[in-house]
């Protein structure tokens, strides 16, 4: 299937799960409970994730349970030539909206991307080999190209397709928590 028809559809189903707010959050509790109890969550110490949309599987409750933890959590800004930089945030960083309506912080140091422990990667599609669909624009495929700290998505089964080929720049997440019976797949 065509990329772009999925990220379509993968758009469609997250705006349509997110009008029913109570199953989306019970979905959000299964997945985060799995990611919490994994030993890529222990071992980690410094956290990368996104700010995510309203429509997307929500990050802030990840984000307060590492800084209580005492975990240190960096958050990206979008850089010239589709580049990711890093920054480390805490419960008093300020946001602003990138071009693309993500919240990015204003402040805070960067983070080298060996410091990186663990990245939760964004994505609207997840193949059950680790691939994923995004938004696009490629941002997080040429991060990750060089990436050493794990990688794992959190994806709702509505965000499941195995029906489509990753092309040649496509990064896999290392790990996919969801909600299924399955539960999660694992690729290392």
């Amino acid at each position: 299937m065509d990329k772009e028809l999925l990220r379509e559809k993968g758009m469609q189903r997250l705006k349509n799960l997110a009008e029913h707010l109570d199953q989306k959050q019970k979905k959000e509790k299964q997945i985060t409970t799995l990611l919490f109890h994994s030993q890529l969550w222990k071992e980690a110490k410094t956290i990368a994730m996104v700010r995510s949309q309203s429509f997307e599987f929500n990050t802030q409750p990840i984000m307060d349970k590492a800084l209580q933890e005492g975990k240190k959590v960096a958050v990206p800004k979008t850089l010239p030539n589709r580049q990711l930089g890093f920054y480390e945030v805490d419960e008093n960083t300020t946001y602003q909206f990138s071009n693309f309506g993500i919240e990015e912080p204003l402040s805070g140091g960067i983070v080298n991307k060996e410091n990186i422990d663990l990245m939760l990667v964004p994505g609207l599609i997840f193949s059950k080999s680790g691939y994923r669909i995004g938004f696009g624009k490629g941002y997080y495929d040429r991060f990750l190209e060089d990436f050493s700290g794990k990688t794992c998505g959190l994806a709702f089964a509505e965000q499941l397709n195995n029906d489509w080929q990753p092309e040649n720049f496509d990064q896999p997440v290392s790990r996919v928590y969801t909600d299924t019976l399955e539960r999660s797949f694992v690729y290392e």
